[in-house]
């Protein structure tokens, strides 16, 4: 079922009315402001139908709550979904993994212990379905018998990395979930570089600890991961690292896990699960 809010929101989205959080959050935060947009929504019913595609929206019950700390700008005001949407009810349960897009293969091993334990506790992974640490912590997870989120930087119609939309679907049939709060493609080039930048701050904050995997500095390699370590601080959200001293202390793969570990992150560690 899609509420017929929702839907009225996902046809002011298509069609260019409603442009940002902010905006929906300064003007439309009201059912009778949301019934007055000029849109006809039956219009998409049936693509949404076809697509399998679900709609949640900020005045349906099954929208998911997001911290206090979340400013107008960053809160989410609706979803296009495919999937268990409730598996973002409890961050607690939650875990997002972030990390390289490269990563080599002893930080593989590292990165699927890590995963296979935290499933192994109970928690879903959530990641954004990229390239590298983000696809193996979806696999793994899947592997161990556990459920997966993944957060899009992309409408669900145009899965981004193309070779993983087979994996969507998996990650879908599977009982996780894939999700994105985009209804149209990006106007520029800079709209989509902010899409990915975006997508990162739903993984902290709609997880109640985040684990970065390894990741190179800003300006030194692969650095999307800090957009999400550093939302994570103002959400409140745990923030975990991988990191051994005696092999990685001089390592530029894990130079940004020791800048967090240098601002108060955690190791996770057997002792640093049990806690969670």
């Amino acid at each position: 079922m899609i509420s017929d809010t929702a839907l009225w929101l996902y046809a002011a989205k298509r069609e260019g009315i409603l442009k940002t959080n902010a905006q929906f959050w300064k003007n439309f935060a009201h059912i009778e402001a949301v019934n007055a947009l000029p849109v006809d929504p039956e219009k998409y019913v049936r693509e949404l139908q076809d697509a399998g595609i679900h709609l949640t929206c900020a005045f349906d019950e099954d929208f998911p709550p997001q911290p206090a700390t979340c400013r107008p700008s960053e809160r989410p005001y609706l979803f296009a979904y495919r999937g268990d949407i409730s598996l973002l009810q409890n961050r607690e349960k939650n875990v997002a993994a972030v990390g390289t897009l490269a990563p080599t293969e002893a930080v593989l091993r590292r990165e699927k212990a890590a995963v296979k334990a935290l499933v192994e506790r109970g928690f879903t992974i959530v990641s954004g379905l990229a390239r590298g640490c983000d696809t193996i912590a979806h696999e793994t997870c899947l592997a161990c018998g556990g459920k997966t989120v993944a957060f899009l930087p992309t409408p669900l119609a145009d899965i981004c990395p193309r070779e993983n939309r087979a994996f969507a679907e998996r990650i879908v049939q599977s009982g996780g979930l894939v999700v994105s709060e985009y209804a149209t493609e990006p106007a520029t080039r800079y709209e989509r570089i902010g899409r990915f930048i975006a997508r990162d701050r739903l993984q902290a904050m709609f997880a109640g600890s985040i684990l970065l995997i390894a990741s190179h500095l800003p300006g030194e390699g692969d650095s999307g991961s800090r957009h999400a370590l550093d939302k994570a601080k103002d959400y409140g959200t745990r923030r975990l690292v991988l990191y051994d001293p005696t092999t990685d202390a001089q390592d530029p793969l894990f130079a940004l896990n020791r800048k967090y570990l240098n601002e108060g992150a955690t190791v996770l560690t057997r002792q640093a699960l049990l806690k969670l």
